[in-house]
């Protein structure tokens, strides 16, 4: 079966919203990636800007694809901004290293399952709001 499911993915998107309410951020944007990085649910709040699809996307996409969350690969970047630039071209520019990317893990296993972008306020309160959705779902952040 492909994880997360639909249902999970709706619980997180809905999930990261309220979160985003209670900390009164900017509108926000969520991208949910299946464990094959195909997206499986996006959902913009209104309001929300132009590019924070491919943004969502971005920070959901690079944590996937390198094994980490958004957060760590801006670490990264900022020691080896080589290795992400190299990156980021390799994975024709869709590698967005800040935070506000974070992996989906199942519960049982611990595996990697898919991920999470947001965007629309701070990167850090994106974050938060994506913890806060995939822990609402009844599965592990990172």
């Amino acid at each position: 079966m492909i994880r997360p499911s639909l249902e999970q993915a709706s619980t997180i998107i809905e999930a990261s919203f309220a979160k985003g309410l209670e900390l009164n951020a900017k509108p926000l944007t969520v991208a949910i990636l299946d464990q094959g990085g195909q997206l499986k649910a996006l959902k913009r709040q209104d309001g929300s800007s132009l590019l924070r699809p491919e943004i969502a996307m971005g920070k959901a996409w690079g944590a996937l694809g390198m094994g980490q969350n958004s957060r760590q690969l801006g670490e990264v970047a900022a020691e080896r901004p080589s290795f992400i630039a190299a990156a980021v071209a390799a994975s024709g520019g869709r590698l967005v290293p800040v935070p506000g990317g974070v992996l989906i893990r199942e519960v049982a296993e611990g595996e990697i399952c898919g991920a999470v972008g947001i965007s629309g306020d701070t990167s850090d309160l994106d974050e938060e709001c994506a913890i806060a959705g995939i822990e609402a779902a009844g599965l592990i952040a990172g």
